[in-house]
């Protein structure tokens, strides 16, 4: 592996002395920083929900069709006849996820993975076929065949498209995470070098504390700055995924670093050599084939978070066509009560740390500063909340214009709530208080949630409170699940219409 031995300053010029390299101290230059890209709202997992029901769907479509071709009435011959025709896209489609056609691994040739489907749907309908003479089953042994041979053509041909649009976005980098990565070691350039064949990452960057002896490249990629720096970068809320690479002999260096890092909500993995180092072999996963150990991170759960939205988009609908004219009377009389907007847009912490603007109903006189996130927190008596404001602050009903939030997708019906921007307690800022703090953003912000209904509901003065919050937060994000989701949703109106003593 070879390194580049010169480093550059802000300007892009090279500065060295003979072989010594000559450090110039300056900012993170985002000029010199790949951005990174739009994200593709859908993952690799999925991808292969979408290609295996679409798959399921066009089975079935084709047996009915073709069946129908030779004027055989599914639903109206006996069971004997019948059951080979119903069974063989069923058997097709477990032949395919047997044989992998389902993994869509990004540096899988398309001769491969036609390869995979035609093997597999191929192989399960000639057990179909074969099983069906011997037993007596279907009727027709030419029909079931001509049958099978359809499906076969049109799985194959439905294959030929999936992996066609499924290569197109990888060449494209719209199914690649935004990583960055963290120390200038062999360990990233072994993660560079296999990343370039399959293009599973957009790596934006390399950071490093000690870039006094840090190459200016790895295998082409920039080490651009400091972690403080990546720290304080704009763009760290689309950074989907940080990986720490250090060698076995850098203990006292790792701790460090990840104490650092610890505190943001994107998953943090650590990649090593593995001479004599060893973390929890729990934790213990493969990253291009190198030992990584997950630092901080939940699972990813592609069938959850669909569930999730769906159940959002299809609530937050119901929720809107329910409360337009509540809504449509409420924005009437904020007009007639104070001069100012109907609705108030704040900057808050979204997921990943990612500033969102939220919609409130104005309840308060119009501020700018609070607009941006700087806000003194209300008290009680407060004298900037107008007349209908108490009103609505009480019953939550300032909150119904985040179900925009919620179809923007900036939202969830259940999570942690948003919090303002450099929110404080005791004159402490929030994030100072818990360590844990950030995690509550590696999921999407809720209309409600568990803390809500549990009594935490709106400004928090001490770092008790702060503390209470955090953890109800935390303790949803483990228990999360639809069915939880929807207990939480049918308490809100009665838990928070009778939650008349807390200060909103």
């Amino acid at each position: 592996m070879t390194y580049h031995s010169s480093k550059a300053d802000k300007s892009g010029q090279v500065s060295t002395t003979g072989t010594r390299v000559e450090i110039i101290p300056a900012q993170l230059d985002t000029d010199t920083v790949r951005k990174p890209p739009r994200r593709f709202p859908i993952d690799r997992s999925g991808i292969r929900y979408l290609a295996r029901s679409m798959d399921i769907v066009l089975g079935l479509t084709l047996i009915f069709v073709a069946c129908s071709s030779f004027g055989i009435q599914l639903f109206d011959i006996s069971l004997k006849i019948a059951l080979p025709y119903v069974i063989a896209p069923i058997a097709a489609f477990f032949g395919m996820r047997m044989a992998g056609a389902y993994w869509f691994i990004y540096d899988e040739r398309a001769s491969t993975h036609m390869v995979r489907t035609v093997w597999g749907a191929g192989c399960a309908l000639v057990v179909i076929n074969v099983l069906s003479r011997l037993l007596g089953f279907g009727g027709d042994p030419g029909i079931l065949t001509y049958v099978s041979a359809t499906l076969l053509l049109g799985f194959t041909a439905l294959h030929a498209h999936y992996i066609v649009a499924f290569k197109s976005l990888v060449r494209s980098g719209r199914l690649s995470e935004n990583v960055a990565i963290i120390g200038a070691t062999q360990a990233a350039g072994e993660v560079i070098r296999k990343n370039a064949a399959i293009r599973e990452m957009n790596i934006l960057g390399i950071f490093d504390d000690r870039l006094d002896r840090a190459p200016s490249q790895i295998n082409g990629i920039d080490v651009i700055g400091t972690v403080d720096e990546l720290l304080q970068w704009e763009d760290l809320p689309r950074i989907d995924r940080i990986i720490v690479t250090v060698t076995s002999t850098a203990q006292d260096r790792v701790r460090k670093m990840i104490d650092k890092l610890r505190g943001l909500p994107q998953e943090i993995i650590l990649v090593m050599d593995l001479d004599g180092f060893a973390p929890e072999s729990t934790s213990v996963a493969a990253i291009s084939d190198l030992p990584a150990a997950y630092i901080s991170g939940a699972p990813r759960d592609a069938r959850r978070a669909a569930v999730k939205r769906i159940m959002d988009i299809v609530l937050a609908s119901g929720m809107l066509l329910a409360f337009a004219p509540v809504m449509l009377v409420i924005a009437m009389l904020i007009k007639l009560d104070s001069p100012g907007p109907i609705f108030f847009r704040q900057k808050r912490h979204g997921f990943n740390n990612k500033q969102i603007r939220v919609w409130k109903f104005r309840s308060m006189r119009p501020d700018k500063k609070a607009e941006e996130g700087r806000i003194q927190q209300t008290e009680a008596n407060d004298s900037r909340i107008t007349r209908i404001g108490k009103f609505l602050r009480r019953t939550s009903l300032d909150e119904l214009p985040q179900l925009f939030n919620i179809f923007a997708g900036d939202m969830s019906l259940v999570g942690p709530r948003p919090h303002p921007i450099s929110m404080t307690a005791e004159e402490v800022e929030v994030h100072n208080i818990v360590a844990e703090y950030a995690h509550r953003h590696r999921m999407k912000p809720g209309l409600s949630g568990w803390a809500q209904i549990n009594g935490s509901r709106g400004p928090v003065h001490s770092a008790d409170e702060v503390r209470e919050r955090v953890r109800l937060d935390m303790e949803y994000m483990e228990r999360a699940g639809f069915w939880f989701d929807l207990y939480i949703v049918l308490m809100t109106a009665p838990r928070l219409l009778g939650d008349s003593d807390a200060i909103r």
